[in-house]
């Protein structure tokens, strides 16, 4: 697996399609932070954003090995873990990106509430906002799994598919990555930082199957 994760995310950096997603992640925290803004509703925005851009980038990374490599990489070593290398690579740079991202909004935010009467540590918001990061970042995944090959094929379905899956696990009232990101915002009101530990319990089990059955499903359809 560790070869083929390397091949992947090789694939991914030669490829350059990469980057229309992490100009996404760029352009939404221009936009959403601003230096001295409280830090954990920046932290939250900057979680939010991950998981439309992780879906983006799981997208790239199943849909760019050429045909002919991809059976050749399949036939050495199993359709599964071709696939679950994908998916791992998409994750892997999704995460790199959702680090760098945490540590400057951490970094250029104030250690406060909205309304400025509550200190708020930035080392524990940063640890949060990690946590809610993570939590977007496998709902990404998962969405980006679930959208493309082998379950939907034609470019123009799995694009809008993804689109509008990645939405509604923003919005949706059931959403572990809407509880968290709504946790960092309840927490800059009040200055208590979250622990949204069941939302991220959550996403791992989703993550985890929805992985399963698209490599599944990835064998049985080839």
């Amino acid at each position: 697996m560790t070869a083929l994760l390397r091949y992947q995310i090789a694939l991914l950096l030669r490829s350059q399609r990469w980057l229309p997603p992490v100009l996404l992640y760029g352009i939404f925290l221009a936009v959403g932070v601003q230096s001295g803004q409280p830090v954990l509703g920046s932290l939250g925005w900057a979680a939010a954003a991950l998981l439309p851009v992780t879906a983006w980038l799981v997208r790239v990374c199943v849909t760019q090995e050429p045909a002919a490599a991809r059976a050749v990489t399949a036939a050495a070593t199993g359709p599964a873990r071709v696939h679950l290398a994908a998916l791992l690579a998409g994750a892997v740079c999704a995460a790199a990106l959702g680090v760098v991202g945490t540590a400057v909004v951490t970094v250029i935010s104030a250690p406060d509430n909205e309304d400025h009467t509550v200190a708020v540590p930035l080392l524990p918001a940063g640890a949060a906002g990690l946590l809610v990061a993570l939590v977007c970042l496998l709902l990404g995944a998962a969405t980006g799994a679930l959208c493309n090959r082998p379950l939907l094929r034609a470019r123009g379905w799995s694009i809008a598919a993804t689109s509008l899956v990645a939405l509604l696990a923003l919005v949706s009232s059931g959403s572990p990555a809407k509880y968290a990101v709504s946790a960092l915002v309840t927490g800059s009101r009040t200055g208590v930082i979250p622990t949204p530990v069941l939302p991220a319990a959550a996403a791992v089990l989703v993550a985890a199957a929805v992985g399963a059955v698209v490599c599944t499903l990835g064998v049985r359809r080839g």
